[in-house]
Parts: structure tokens; sequence; C-alpha cells
């Protein structure tokens, strides 16, 4: 439909300001929003509905109108019940940017509008569409009242017999209708999600678990605003989230496509409200991180945490254990080995991306995040984790900043990635590496700073090891594994080159499983018997080959030195 049909339905009440000589734009679609800044969910073509909430004065116009013209919407629609007249900063910017204005009587509501273009547009009445037009306020309205993503996603179900499922980047489920999917299928769902954005391919992506076919909708800006040119995916990809459709989307009319895509901007809109509420707390986080980075005295820090113990644990009747978490994502080029120049900024992409970590994928709905604060810093995210003060812990023990009990509810790097790990190496692909370290809990404010300090130290030895996800803990600090992140590359390469190269090599010409021999004798303690009944060898056929690694190496491996070189060497390889 064209801009000018607008001026003619008198039902609608809209009377123009500006751009008359614009009226025979196309009108592709409707969208409403408050946000300053709503690119994100412009696709062009539009016919944009505001209540001029974001408007604090004469300054916030200009923006505004730049931003949807750079969009491509093709008008501009502003109510009059939130300021009376519209204001003259906001004709002039649109006169400015040539973007038609008109004016939306106070006695007409949005949906009315919005319902109007949608029966214009797709030509038909279209029931499944309609019901979701006539909700969109309630959507979009805060509190229990809007309803979340339940409240579209139960619509699917209810007028297109759809079920779907808004899923986190790791698979976690944010919001579903009906039957909550598995954790190993949502995972799953997700990775497959992660490989094809990364790949290129255009959405919504096909996906099978289990028998069953999906379609996964990525929860962002669609059409030609979507990704700019300048913007690279992979500041993104690992904070997005996704709707999932239990169905085949290739069989689906386009009219049918359209509305899914609709779908997927209004649950953005949602998302961007939950992110807001996250503000506060990265803001406490972030200001714990700078005294405790800056040697500010015990008190201040103390103080601080008694400011944010509140917001991250309401209700709380004693001060808690904390333990820090320090996160890193680092991106390569492909034609630049071993560096890390991509030029996206690691620190925001891991904050976004710890924030979901750190919550238990058990764990369903987006607000469960309510008590973790993550800040960041260059490349590094750190979050703040509290904990529960327990009963059993020692009063001397918590002055000193020592560790919890063992019993307590304190955080495992092994356990946080557990679930997680699958789909998140699909999101990294080739050029991607995420590392992970976790401090032990403290108490006191005398130990964040150790506590800080002992993450780091963490996260640099599971840097150290292969793969690309990986995380260590605050108890592997206390063996040798400390020392390896340490050592220069070409020291590691050297060393164990010079150690595992002969029986690589001897290996691949007589495919004796030296280096599998050599890990499960020294992984036995050295003993013969349990050697060759892990292997499944002759006690002589276990000597033959250890004497034959002795042999081309030069080692002794009765000699405790010997062992170690070989142990070490590994570990770094």
């Amino acid at each position: 439909m064209r801009l000018r049909a607008l001026l003619e339905t008198d039902a609608l009440g809209l009377r123009l300001l500006g751009g008359d000589e614009e009226l025979d734009r196309s009108v592709r679609g409707v969208m409403t929003t408050d946000l300053r800044d709503p690119s994100r969910y412009l696709s062009g073509g539009e016919l944009v509905l505001t209540g001029l909430a974001w408007h604090r004065d004469a300054k916030d116009s200009e923006p505004f109108v730049r931003i949807l013209s750079g969009a491509g919407v093709a008008g501009l629609a502003a109510g009059e019940a939130e300021l009376g007249a519209i204001p003259d900063d906001l004709i002039e910017a649109c006169r400015h940017h040539r973007l038609p204005l008109f004016a939306v009587n106070e006695t007409v509501a949005f949906a009315t509008i919005t319902e109007h273009v949608v029966r214009q547009v797709s030509g038909e009445r279209a029931g499944d569409l309609a019901a979701v037009v006539d909700r969109h306020r309630r959507l979009m309205t805060s509190g229990p009242a809007g309803g979340g993503p339940e409240v579209v996603l139960d619509l699917l179900g209810s007028d297109l017999d759809l079920h779907a499922w808004v899923l986190s980047p790791t698979g976690r489920q944010i919001a579903g209708a009906g039957a909550p999917l598995s954790g190993p299928a949502g995972a799953e769902l997700a990775g497959l999600h992660l490989a094809a954005v990364r790949s290129g391919r255009r959405a919504p992506h096909r996906a099978t678990v289990d028998g069953v076919t999906y379609s996964l909708f990525p929860i962002r800006n669609h059409g030609r605003g979507a990704v700019p040119a300048s913007r690279d995916v992979r500041e993104s990809v690992l904070s997005d989230w996704l709707l999932a459709v239990e169905a085949d989307a290739g069989d689906w009319s386009a009219a049918r496509l359209d509305l899914l895509q609709g779908v997927t901007q209004l649950i953005a809109v949602e998302r961007d409200r939950r992110d807001a509420a996250r503000t506060v707390r990265r803001r406490l986080a972030q200001e714990v991180l700078e005294l405790v980075q800056a040697g500010a005295p015990p008190t201040e820090i103390a103080a601080r945490l008694r400011v944010a113990a509140p917001v991250l644990l309401p209700g709380l009747g004693s001060a808690p254990h904390w333990q820090v978490v320090v996160a890193r994502v680092e991106w390569t080029e492909a034609d630049a080995p071993g560096g890390t120049g991509s030029g996206i900024a690691g620190g925001p992409v891991a904050q976004a991306l710890l924030e979901e970590i750190l919550v238990d994928p058990a764990v369903t709905g987006p607000d469960s995040a309510d008590r973790i604060a993550v800040a960041h810093t260059g490349d590094e995210a750190i979050a703040l984790v509290p904990l529960p003060a327990l009963s059993g812990a020692r009063p001397e023990a918590d002055e000193a900043g020592e560790e919890a009990p063992a019993d307590g509810p304190a955080l495992h790097a092994d356990a946080l990635l557990a679930a997680v790990r699958a789909p998140l190496s699909a999101g990294l692909a080739d050029d991607g590496r995420l590392t992970l370290g976790v401090s032990a809990s403290v108490h006191s404010p005398e130990g964040l700073r150790g506590a800080l300090e002992e993450a780091r130290h963490a996260r640099r030895v599971a840097a150290a090891r292969p793969g690309r996800v990986c995380a260590a803990g605050h108890h592997e600090l206390a063996s040798h594994v400390l020392l390896l992140p340490f050592v220069p590359d070409d020291v590691r390469r050297a060393f164990t080159a010079r150690l595992l190269d002969p029986l690589r090599d001897y290996d691949l010409r007589h495919r004796a499983e030296l280096i599998p021999t050599l890990e499960a004798f020294l992984d036995c303690d050295g003993s013969w018997t349990r050697c060759a009944a892990r292997l499944h060898l002759h006690v002589n056929t276990l000597r033959y080959r250890i004497g034959r690694i002795e042999q081309l190496t030069g080692r002794d491996l009765s000699r405790l030195e010997d062992k170690l070189d070989f142990f070490l060497a590994l570990r770094m390889s």
C-alpha cells in the first residue's frame, strides 16, 4: 500500500505534518517503538508508530529521525497523547530528512493503525496474523500485563498450531509454549543455528534433531538493515537469542514467513528490555572491579559490596561469599595465524557470554541471571558472583579470605562449561576461542584482589590447553600446570618436538602406538602389570614398547626426571 492511502482512511485519524511530496512511498509493514535507537528492529519500508516517550528535549529529534531515515522506513506517525502537540523540532527533523510525518489523534489506538496496515499489505483478513497484531500492544506493555515472549508464543500455538521456543545462544530455554525442549535438544539446536550463522547461510535455518524438523530464526533485526556492511557477525553471534519453531519453513508462504519475522522483532524488543535490567548489576560490578584493581582500602570496597549484595541477593540476611570468574573471547584472522588482529572488541562479547554461562542451564526464563554481575575491561569480562554465606564456614577463614567449605554452593570450572561447550564451539567456529578461569570463594573485601588475580591465572592455564572452549579452576593453581602458560611458545614446541616427534614418526611408519603406550604407562605410575592390563597387552609386549621408546629418545623411564619430562611434554603437546 501507499502512504497516501492512510490519509484517505478517516477512521485512522491521521494528519499530515510534512512530506507530502513523498506520499507515494510503499508501506511494507508497521512497527511500534519508543526506543531511542530502534534500528536493529527495522528492515525498511515500515510505518513507524511512536508515543514520543523517547523525546526529552529538542536535541533528541534529529538523531531519532536520522536513524529512521537511514533504515529506509516509509514514514513516521507520532501520537499526541504523550506530549499533546507534536514538537516543532521533530517536524523540522523530518522535513530535513524528507521523512513523511503524521500526527495520530489521541483517540486513535496504535493497534487500530497497525491492524489496518497489516490487512492492506497482506490483501486479506488472515486471522492468524490479525491475532498477533491485536495483541501487539499488550505484548509491548512492561510488567506482568505484557506477558513477555510467552504471549506471542501462545498465540503461535493457538492460532497457527505452531510449537515454538525462545532459546539462548547456549540452548537454554528462555520461553516456550507447551512442553519444554529437553536440555540436549536445545543445546543441539543452538549449535546448529550458530554454525549456520557463522557460515553465512540465510535464515531461517532448517535443522533436524531426534527425527523432528525445526526452523530456526535469529531474534534480531532482519532484512536490508540487519547486518550493516561494517558490522561483523561475530560481535553478536554469541549473545543473540533464537526462535526455534517445530515446522519446516521451506513449505511456508511468504505471508507466514513475514509473520514469523515480525514475531522475532517483537521478542527482540522484549530482549532489549531484559538487557536494560542488567545495567544496574553491570554498573555495580564495574565499580567494585575498579576499586579492587586500584587497590582501594578494604573499607571502601566493603561499603560498595554492601550496596551490591541487596541487588544481587534480595532478602539475604548475612554477607555473602564471592567468587570471581574471568572470561576472554579471542578472534583470529585467516591471514594472521596466531594473531588476534580481528579488530573485534572482545570485552563486550565475553561479558554477554559470561552472563549466559553463569546461569544454571536447567533454569528457564530470562530473569534467571538476576544474581550475576559482569563487568568488562579491555578484552576480558569479569564476573562477581555472590554465594550465600555458609553456616558452617569458619569465621577466621572468612577474615583471611580463604576458600569456602567444599560442600558449599561454589562454582566449578568444569561444570560451568559442560552443557554449553558444544554450541559455543559451533559459534566460535575455526577462528574464535573462549577461555575461562574461576577463583576460590572469599568473604572479606581483602580477599577480592587475590581472587581476581587467581581467576586470571586460572584463565591463563585454560588458555594453554587445546580446544575452542576451555576452563580452569583455582584448585589447579597448586600444581605444575600453573607453570605451563608462562613457557614461551617456541620453547614449548622445541621441548615437545625433541621428546615426542621420534615417537610420532615411528608410530606413523609402524603403527606401533608408542605415544598411547607412553601415556598409559605414566598414568599407571610406571606399574607394568596395571599398564599391561589397561592396554590388554602381555607384560613382555609392554616392556618391548617401553624399550623402543627409550631407544628412540635416549631417555630412561625408570628415572623420575625422564618420567617428568615425558609427562610435561604430553601435557604441552
